[in-house]
């Protein structure tokens, strides 16, 4: 095709997927983009958007994937930019030209208050019925014939997960300007409008699915308020012990591969500065942190898989009467939930949280969620200090207290979070409504680029700021090079000199701080670089002693350390249990920092969650260190 005669921004095909959450609108997302999205935020507004390039019969389109809604008169902030963006009103973007509405055949008397507001905007629409094989199961019929005549616009039926129905969508999709002019719509009065759903469901639903009684029979269990609470209990338990049973191998294995780089490079480039550089400001830097990325993988791909099974919705309606208890809702956790993996997205998701009160709530408190940046630093105190053994029965000690670890961050954020509501946020909160999907087993395909998108993301971080970062600290351990004593015991040299360097002075001077808490001035140096990110402190302890015990794994390392002044060990238990504690209230996170600013318009609010997090990290391991001192 010649320059000329490429069509222009306002001629290019823009299609815009809308439709509510669990309606299938993801996967037909990727399905039709082929898994090639590119995540941003919308020009002017922090609600985070989905775009892919799509090749649809011989033409390039793109894909819009607009936050799910279940109405087009908005309740919260996510729900309110698909407005906005289906009527051009976000400055720099084109709005879309064409529109498919994404629709749960199951549910589709539900959808058809939105498919009514969509046809009243007069643009070329489309309707994509997803979840076609479950309809069929639960006994439902939809006449999609009758549906299109009733509607005015084309109803493609498909199955996004089995690329059923796909290849009719793209042919679809790719001439918007054959589709029929749909209608004006149902009127604005609630009683017309519900007269017209009527109306269409009379015509084209021969048969209403029912419940599937599978379905049913596990909800019973699932729903419970006690057997579905000792279901969530379990299933985290083993999820916990299931990370360090299935992924100690593979970081055995990195961690040789790890050593054996190291050794490579140390005999090939010999003794010197460069040397020094490349293996303990480099490889045992970002190299102490990337030993974990099995961890990583089983924890995204475990979390992903219950999601997609359908079984995290359910959680959130368990948890949503412990929610209740403290002035939160179900929409809560689900922002909570997503703080696990990273608190950042977490925080974003609180935008789907219609009260203004309670989102602020949620994303004070969001950060209090276990991350996968503390990963690291757990696992590596777990596996130096718990004895692998088991306690009770296949349940191992470390798993168990790992477990304890994950298990205390939504207590303390509960705990924090209706205080909060009794005191300085007070106000009613909106009623909660989610809609439970079908169980059903998620796609391989979809399922494996989750867990990739996710992984990828952690080896971003371990490439660019733990990279940038140890690169700083390996100068700071290094320089300045002081002489050491003539008469110095050649084992001591390496301890002088990183003792006396720009980061053991800054270790030494905030020592006195940390010291109730047992922590030396090595701890201190990792506490500091770690405001950069959580898991950095595993990068600048593999620093540090690379630098004094060079070849030797950091788990070896650290556990045996001794002070050399007084001869006891510098990782005794009341230290290990303190600086686990730490890490679970402390806000060590910049990234978390700057998106709790950018959502809340001001630096007020993330000061203070800075603030009162410090101060509960602080207090409560200095409580963990004496009651432990005394235990022992």
């Amino acid at each position: 095709m010649s320059e000329a005669a490429l069509p222009s921004p306002e001629q290019a095909l823009r299609i815009g997927l809308i439709g509510s959450p669990n309606s299938g609108k993801t996967t037909l997302f990727n399905a039709l983009t082929g898994l090639k999205a590119r995540v941003g935020n919308y020009p002017g507004v922090t609600v985070e958007r989905r775009e892919g390039p799509a090749r649809i019969d011989g033409q390039d389109a793109q894909i819009i994937d607009l936050p799910g809604t279940y109405s087009l008169n908005p309740m919260s902030p996510d729900e309110a930019v698909v407005g906005r963006v289906l009527e051009g009103k976000i400055e720099g973007m084109l709005p879309p030209n064409a529109l498919l509405i994404v629709a749960d055949a199951c549910s589709l008397e539900r959808s058809l208050l939105l498919v009514g507001q969509v046809l009243r905007l007069r643009q070329p629409t489309c309707l994509a019925l997803t979840m076609m094989d479950e309809l069929k199961v639960r006994g439902g019929e939809i006449d999609i014939k009758r549906l299109e005549s009733a509607l005015g616009i084309p109803v493609i039926p498909v199955v996004g997960h089995r690329g059923t129905g796909m290849s009719n969508l793209r042919q679809k999709l790719a001439h918007p300007e054959n589709w029929t002019e749909p209608p004006v719509g149902p009127p604005e009065e609630a009683l017309e409008r519900s007269r017209w759903a009527e109306s269409i469901l009379s015509v084209c639903l021969h048969a209403r699915p029912g419940h599937h009684k599978m379905t049913e029979a596990i909800d019973r269990v699932v729903l419970h308020p006690f057997w579905g609470s000792l279901l969530f209990l379990t299933i985290m338990l083993t999820f916990f012990q299931l990370i360090f049973a299935w992924a100690q191998p593979a970081m055995d294995a990195i961690d040789k591969g790890i050593g054996l780089l190291g050794d490579i490079v140390r005999t090939g480039l010999g003794p010197g500065l460069l040397t020094d550089f490349l293996t303990d400001g480099l490889i045992s830097g970002v190299g102490a942190v990337v030993i974990f990325l099995p961890q990583i993988v089983l924890l995204f791909s475990m979390l992903y898989l219950l999601e997609d099974l359908g079984y995290m919705a359910r959680a959130a309606f368990v948890v949503d009467r412990a929610m209740a208890r403290v002035g939160l809702e179900g929409r809560a956790f689900v922002a909570m939930l997503s703080s696990f993996a990273c608190a950042v997205p977490g925080i974003m998701a609180t935008r789907s949280i219609p009260s203004p009160r309670d989102r602020l709530v949620t994303i004070l408190v969001a950060p209090l969620m276990t991350c996968s940046a503390r990963l690291p630093v757990y696992a590596l105190l777990i596996a130096a200090f718990v004895p692998q053994k088991e306690v009770l029965g296949p349940i191992g000690l470390q798993g168990l207290v790992l477990f304890a670890l994950y298990l205390a961050a939504p207590i303390a954020a509960l705990s924090v979070a209706g205080l909060l509501r009794k005191t300085l946020l007070v106000g009613s909160s909106l009623p909660f409504s989610l809609e439970l999907p079908s169980y059903r087993l998620p796609g391989t395909k979809l399922w494996f680029s989750q867990v990739w998108e996710s992984t990828w993301a952690f080896l971003r971080r371990a490439g660019s700021i733990i990279l940038l970062v140890s690169v700083l600290l390996w100068v700071l351990l290094t320089f300045p090079r002081i002489t050491p004593p003539p008469d110095m015991d050649p084992d001591h040299v390496a301890a002088f000199a990183l003792e006396h360097s720009a980061a053991g002075q800054m270790g030494h001077a905030i020592e006195p701080l940390i010291a109730p808490l047992g922590f030396d001035w090595k701890i201190g140096v990792g506490l500091v670089a770690s405001l950069a990110a959580r898991e950095v402190i595993v990068a600048t302890l593999g620093q540090i002693y690379a630098a004094s015990a060079p070849g030797v794994p950091l788990r070896e390392a650290i556990r045996s350390d001794v002070n050399p002044i007084t001869g006891e060990k510098v990782f005794t238990p009341p230290t290990v249990a303190a600086l686990l504690v730490f890490f679970v209230f402390a806000l060590l996170c910049t990234s978390t920092v700057a998106i709790m600013v950018r959502e809340t318009n001001s630096w007020r609010w993330p000061a203070f969650a800075f603030a009162y997090m410090l101060v509960l990290a602080y207090g409560f391991s200095w409580i963990a260190h004496s009651l432990t001192a005394a235990i022992i």
